[in-house]
């Protein structure tokens, strides 16, 4: 529930990052060269962040602490700090001297001012990128301690930084063409990093006092340490190769138009909300866990981790089928009242829904597949993810080409809707890795997973929510009118959005979808729709 409030903050305060970024850049060139530039010193962070020490740290330093080791566990974090400070300066340092090359690399159909504002901005964002590297080591140790609400609720200080960034300068420079928006840019640049600094400041006070002796060393003269290390190399190409992947949907957005490019970008911040709110939440919580049961006897290590696996895969199945169904059904208005604003239109908000379709696709896949790699993580073998993502990225490279370069054409679609199969390949893939993952696991461990026939109930709950929730928007649209000049055609028909607000239209529908939704699984026999009317119940004082 912790980090599932944090999370939530967080992503809140990151919807209104995007909505301030919209208002003032929506899909302007400028707004697709800094999206793109962000993600290039985010490659070192999700190379050495959160991740990597999730299933390379966070396993060996919670063991030590199940086993009373206190001596030994603060050992281990002075010397994992004091190697991660070094490769991570080493890295940021090299970043900067190889911007050029990585924006080619990354962008390749950024060309003249493009590339130059996109140089300059990377130059910029690299330093900041070290501190939330750093940062994600004190959530290691605070997660490990069990308080996890801190080390999720920091990134929203560093969202603030950028929001006040924008409300500060955006209002001087957007009315000022191109060179004003590039000017808004660099100061937005600057504002991240001192939104890094100061999301890896606020929490060294809680970790220093959790931390017995601290003292930050480069050495791997303990066993713990070595452990930790042997753990990190498969990690860090499982991480480097899921970077890759996302490397490869950027270039491929950046060679259809720009508009792709900061579309494809606004829609994995919407569609990584339940990844995160349910899917890491429950993966982030478990793992400690998972890693305490480990230093148990195998038989009762094993049946832990299975009951473990089974309640979390449950929860994130029951909470993110209705997510993915709301992006399918409802996409156009979660996108309009979560960006709708300033320079970011109703015609925006409809082109990003066919990006979120796709992505609907694979996000439980996606999201029970965290839950499986940090079981092999909690279990000491990062090598299983890592070729199971290998798997994934070479696949899904070959189908992000065939679908969003090569397909569209070919049926005579639109280039720009090659964006929407970007997303579209990426969940099919997802589904390839999960699947894998929960194989071998159940080789280790035994029967782990969802049960038989859980996910068709779950998936057809929400398929009848969403068509209610399609009805009353259709009923929207027909009492209140079309809005006037803001109709899409696709398909030799004309997609025309209501006249209501697209906030007020997403409540209109979302309320009802939720309702149908809960009220068919639970007369399906799912057991958690059932929990969640009792809780309603008793709070409305219908039910004891």
């Amino acid at each position: 529930m912790l980090v599932g409030i944090g999370i939530l903050a967080s992503r809140l305060m990151g919807l209104v990052r995007e909505r301030v970024f919209a208002h003032y850049l929506g899909n302007a060139e400028a707004a697709a060269v800094f999206k793109a530039a962000l993600r290039i010193p985010n490659f070192l962070q999700n190379l050495f962040g959160e991740g990597v020490l999730s299933g390379s740290f966070i396993p060996v330093y919670a063991q030590l602490l199940g086993k009373k080791d206190a001596d030994e566990a603060d050992r281990v974090a002075g010397a994992v700090f004091g190697l991660l400070a070094l490769a991570t300066g080493v890295m940021v340092a090299l970043g900067m001297l190889a911007t050029p090359l990585f924006v080619d690399l990354i962008a390749p159909g950024f060309e003249g001012g493009e590339r130059d504002l996109a140089v300059r901005l990377v130059r910029i964002l690299f330093p900041g990128t070290g501190f939330l590297v750093l940062s994600a080591w004190c959530l290691g140790i605070l997660n490990s301690h069990r308080r996890f609400l801190l080390s999720y609720l920091a990134p929203v200080v560093w969202n603030i930084v950028i929001i006040a960034t924008l409300l500060v300068m955006g209002g001087r420079y957007t009315a000022g063409g191109r060179a004003a928006e590039e000017a808004l840019t660099e100061w937005l640049a600057y504002g991240v990093v001192l939104g890094s600094f100061l999301q890896f400041a606020v929490q060294v006070p809680t970790v220093m006092r959790l931390l017995g002796r601290f003292r930050p060393v480069v050495s791997l003269a303990s066993a713990s340490v070595r452990q930790v290390m042997k753990n990190f190399g498969p990690v860090v190409l499982g991480r480097g190769v899921v970077q890759f992947s996302a490397w490869v949907d950027t270039a491929f957005a950046s060679l259809i138009s720009n508009r792709a490019l900061s579309s494809l970008l606004y829609a994995q911040t919407i569609y990584l909300i339940p990844v995160s709110l349910f899917g890491m939440a429950v993966s982030a919580a478990e793992l400690p866990e998972m890693a305490r049961a480990t230093a148990e006897g195998e038989a009762q290590a094993h049946a832990k981790l299975r009951s473990r696996i089974d309640a979390g895969s449950r929860r994130i199945a029951f909470w993110v089928v209705p997510s993915a169904a709301a992006l399918l059904f409802l996409g156009d208005l979660v996108s309009g009242a979560l960006l709708q604003t300033g320079r970011f239109g109703a015609a925006d908000s409809r082109y990003l829904w066919y990006l979120l379709m796709g992505a609907a696709v694979g996000l439980v896949a996606s999201t029970v597949g965290r839950l499986y790699a940090s079981a092999f993580y909690a279990l000491k073998d990062p090598k299983t993810p890592l070729r199971y993502a290998i798997v994934r990225v070479a696949l899904g490279t070959v189908k992000a080409w065939f679908l969003a370069l090569w397909l569209p054409e070919r049926l005579g679609l639109p280039r720009e809707l090659g964006a929407a199969f970007l997303t579209l390949s990426s969940g099919i893939v997802a589904w390839v890795e999960t699947t894998l993952l929960r194989r071998k696991l159940r080789s280790m461990v035994g029967p782990v997973g969802l049960p038989a026939g859980l996910l068709p109930r779950l998936y057809g709950a929400a398929v009848v929510g969403g068509l209610v929730a399609l009805a009353v928007k259709q009923g929207l649209t027909g009492l209140l009118g079309p809005m006037p000049g803001v109709g899409v055609e696709w398909g030799g028909a004309l997609l025309v959005p209501p006249r209501l607000h697209p906030v007020l239209g997403l409540l209109a529908t979302a309320v009802p979808f939720g309702v149908v939704y809960f009220a068919v699984s639970a007369a399906l026999g799912v057991p958690e729709a059932g929990a969640v009317f009792r809780k309603v119940g008793r709070k409305l004082g219908l039910a004891r």
